[in-house]
């Protein structure tokens, strides 16, 4: 279980620090970069301050943010999971991206894997249906391995392919893909795991869909989300 967050023996104030962290995660921006921004503000902090940061509290927030959405997607009575994985480059090494969003394109989960077989698809599965439950639909490419997986879990009349079926999952790999070339990948497995579940969760946090939405009701929206991040880690 994810500790409390708690700013306790630190000097910089929780403001800056959640700004610190938003910044680098949720826009394709270096730690120099963030670093700069800082600075324009009249913030004086070093780029490896900013990487301390963000890997001291991005799980955090991270975790804040998740189990307030969960229970939320749960009680979702008609779930649709759109699951797909991208190849990620880990020190010049080939690894996997296995990613989960549902009809709107909230994302779920994000598992790193070595391998692209069955045994990885169950895997990945398993941890979603362990958070979120079960879905009515499963939709996924024609691989052969998410129908191995799913029929080892009981679940293979759930599945749905298709040739522009996939395409919600499809989109939502790019905000982690212009990341991933702003931060020049990644060097190690566990990094790329960690990023991507925090990513994934701020992302979802600030999403608001706004092609989709009234000029007005985005104000609204990016206003409410903003509000709710500055207050993680308050309590």
């Amino acid at each position: 279980m994810t500790k409390p967050v708690s700013f306790k023996y630190f000097k910089t104030s929780p403001e800056i620090i959640r700004l610190a962290v938003m910044l680098y995660i949720r826009f394709p921006l270096s730690l120099r970069n963030v670093e700069d921004l800082l600075h324009e503000r009249g913030i004086d902090v070093s780029h490896e301050t900013v990487r301390y940061w963000w890997n001291r509290f991005g799980p955090m927030f991270a975790s804040e943010i998740r189990r307030k959405r969960v229970q939320q997607l749960r009680a979702y009575s008609r779930s649709k999971w759109h699951v797909d994985e991208v190849f990620v480059k880990v020190n010049g090494r080939r690894h996997y991206l296995w990613r989960a969003v549902d009809h709107e394109g909230e994302v779920l989960e994000a598992v790193v894997t070595k391998r692209r077989n069955k045994q990885a698809a169950l895997k990945f599965l398993k941890k979603l249906m362990r958070r979120h439950g079960a879905a009515d639909e499963v939709v996924t490419d024609r691989f052969a391995s998410y129908r191995a997986a799913l029929r080892d879990l009981g679940a293979t009349e759930k599945q749905k392919t298709g040739r522009w079926l996939n395409n919600r999952v499809e989109n939502s790999h790019l905000p982690f893909r212009r990341r991933e070339r702003a931060m020049q990948r990644f060097r190690r497995m566990q990094s790329l795991q960690k990023f991507a579940a925090v990513h994934s969760s701020v992302y979802n946090h600030f999403n608001q869909e706004r092609s989709l939405t009234s000029r007005g009701t985005f104000k609204l929206t990016r206003a409410a989300a903003l509000a709710e991040w500055r207050e993680l880690g308050a309590a």
